[in-house]
């Protein structure tokens, strides 16, 4: 049974409506009843208690960032163990980049000839190396000691008691973090969970430390010292320093995301200025939207009222794509725009104008067969659907193996061309055919 074509209109209006508002541009100084206002959609957001701002989130080549060479200190591993360790550490570093929700980071790995290990991060949108230095956390290897005998003096520094030792268990043995409050106190604290191996150990360690201290420390400073009164068996801890709620969550996040297995310091950085710059990304949004003119002009000369048809829903196409775009950015995994994702949206554009061919080619063969132009329109659309899917079907598989196995904008390409498609499938089988229907009932 066919959908009424007018509750589908009515559909593509309210959507458009809302495209609309999402990319509405900010207008200054609009005078009215002797006031002047300034109106755009993140002022209707705030009027409606929404905190939120609709931006583009843009990438290190549009809005420019910092570059990091970090080192690997990999003294104390065996030459079989190096590389494993720097590829564990690259993990470790991606997982707190994604966590601080930065967008579209590139991580990579680099030995050099003479045994250097380094990793280079790519950070868009942060210029504070302070910051930075905090996300990454060059080191942040969470350790616990204990003593080698009683001792009544004040451990205030780890590398400078002898009397004290290294156990193994390590941040490595920490399943999961969270952020508690003290019930006595009320200050912030963060609880340990440790796996099933960090639990054993942890239990020897408080079994043999009954009546002793034992030592948490974090990159080789020591934020808790607790006596053990009593073995812990259940493979839970309390870490109680001086924290406050910010430091607290920044401890547990980099905790979750595991335990950097080498120590980095930072070997150099550098402020990234945008690689396009205002005059390059101005010819690239030049040239995507010459070609939108042409492929426009192209197919209402081809195909007369029908291109102009699929040109109106080419621009609904585009509107539905930015807004997603926007929409997204209110969200911690939202789309960043770099030059590649700019060249998949144009190259998804292309891909919404072949799937109308298809369907008008399709109702070229029935028209001509004498069928009437509603019977034209079905028919063409039934039988065009299958090719039409299975070509962005394979081009979707093609975006989703670039994205989990491809970095950076590698990533981003994969990501906004898996939108457009979707987006132009529901362009060409549902906006298309709607105003066919209504155009030819």
């Amino acid at each position: 049974m066919k959908k009424n074509p007018r509750t589908l209109l009515w559909l593509i209006i309210g959507l458009t409506l809302l495209a609309i508002f999402v990319n509405l541009p900010k207008v200054n100084n609009i005078h009215f009843a002797n006031k002047t206002f300034n109106f755009d959609s993140n002022s209707l957001l705030r009027a409606l208690k929404i905190n939120k701002n609709l931006e583009f989130r843009e990438g290190l080549d549009l809005k420019g960032g910092t570059s990091l060479v970090l080192k690997a200190d990999m003294s104390g591993k065996s030459s079989s163990q190096k590389s494993a360790a720097l590829d564990s550490a690259k993990v470790v570093i991606e997982n707190r980049v994604n966590l601080f929700g930065v967008s579209e980071p590139v991580v990579q790995t680099s030995i050099a000839n003479n045994n250097d290990y380094r990793i280079l991060v790519d950070l868009p949108g942060l210029t504070d190396i302070n910051q930075i230095k905090d996300l990454i956390g060059t080191t942040a290897q969470l350790t616990f000691w204990e003593e080698i005998a009683t001792s009544s003096s004040k451990i205030s520094s780890a590398s400078a008691q002898t009397k004290i030792k290294k156990t193994n268990l390590s941040g490595a043995d920490i399943k999961q973090t969270s952020v508690t409050f003290d019930s006595s106190t009320g200050k912030p604290q963060v609880q340990l969970v440790f796996t099933n191996d960090g639990t054993k150990k942890f239990a020897d360690i408080t079994t043999r430390n009954v009546g002793k201290p034992v030592i948490i420390v974090l990159d080789n400073k020591v934020i808790e010292s607790p006596t053990v009164n009593e073995a812990i068996l259940t493979g839970n801890a309390v870490i109680t320093g001086n924290f406050t709620i910010d430091s607290a969550n920044q401890l547990s996040t980099e905790l979750n995301a595991g335990a950097l297995p080498v120590s980095l310091s930072i070997l150099s950085s550098s402020i990234v200025q945008p690689t396009l710059g205002e005059s390059s990304l101005a010819k690239s949004l030049f040239a995507g939207v010459l070609g939108f003119v042409i492929i426009v002009i192209f197919m209402s000369i081809l195909y007369k009222k029908l291109g102009i048809i699929a040109s109106a829903a080419l621009v609904l196409y585009t509107l539905f794509v930015l807004s997603i775009f926007k929409l997204s950015s209110i969200t911690p995994y939202g789309i960043t725009l770099t030059l590649s994702g700019i060249a998949g949206f144009i190259l998804s554009i292309g891909m919404a104008v072949d799937a109308n061919i298809l369907i008008f080619e399709r109702m070229k063969e029935e028209l001509r067969a004498g069928k009437s132009h509603e019977t034209a329109i079905e028919l063409g659309f039934s039988r065009a659907w299958t090719s039409i899917r299975d070509s962005n079907v394979s081009t979707l598989i093609t975006s989703l193996v670039l994205y989990a196995y491809g970095i950076g904008t590698v990533k981003g390409f994969a990501l906004v061309l898996a939108v457009g498609v979707l987006v132009s499938m529901f362009s060409a089988i549902v906006i298309t055919r709607t105003f066919l229907r209504m155009v030819y009932k």
